[in-house]
């Protein structure tokens, strides 16, 4: 103990130096974290956009493997503020939502996004997302509910300068 006393008190004049130290050792494995992250995405810079823009090229979902995603383009801000996807089930109208809301966010974090290059975003002070499948007969009116209740939330907090995407907007289960 005497040993590692004396040790202790040969730091002690240090504790400054070293915890700025530790602290710039985290920021750059942060740094590298994220660096490390793009690449096993393909991950390009996103453009920060000042208006509230969105337009991304060839997005990919960055959960689903490269070999198996279909990429995605899509714009909004430009011409119009408000998109509607509508088409058959399994279409993927679901992972679009997911794509684009998760790719707002990981730009928002300082993150790359799987993207084409000059792809760009709008930096939304809230993200709200009512997304979910009614798979479940038995669960179908509590799960309308509780969409309901969602969307209530968002429009009591949404601002002009927020994101929302909703699926499956007013849907339930109608074999009840």
């Amino acid at each position: 103990e005497k040993i590692l006393q004396n040790l202790s008190s040969l730091f002690y004049g240090l504790i400054s130096e070293l915890n700025k130290n530790v602290n710039i050792i985290g920021k750059i494995d942060f740094s590298f974290a994220k660096a490390k992250y793009a690449v096993s995405i393909d991950a390009t810079e996103p453009i920060l956009e000042s208006k509230k823009i969105i337009s991304l090229q060839k997005a990919r979902h960055p959960l689903i493997p490269a070999n198996v995603v279909v990429p995605i383009s899509i714009k909004l801000g430009i011409d119009f503020s408000c998109l509607i996807i509508t088409g058959p089930n399994t279409g993927g109208k679901t992972v679009a939502l997911k794509t684009v809301g998760l790719l707002c966010v990981m730009a928002s974090s300082g993150l790359y996004i799987p993207a084409a290059e000059k792809s760009s975003v709008y930096v939304f002070d809230k993200v709200f997302a009512d997304i979910g499948d009614e798979q479940s007969i038995q669960e179908s009116l509590s799960t309308f509910s509780s969409h309901i209740t969602n969307i209530v939330e968002i429009l009591h907090n949404a601002t002009a300068s927020s994101l929302v995407l909703l699926d499956e907007l007013g849907s339930r289960n109608r074999s009840l």
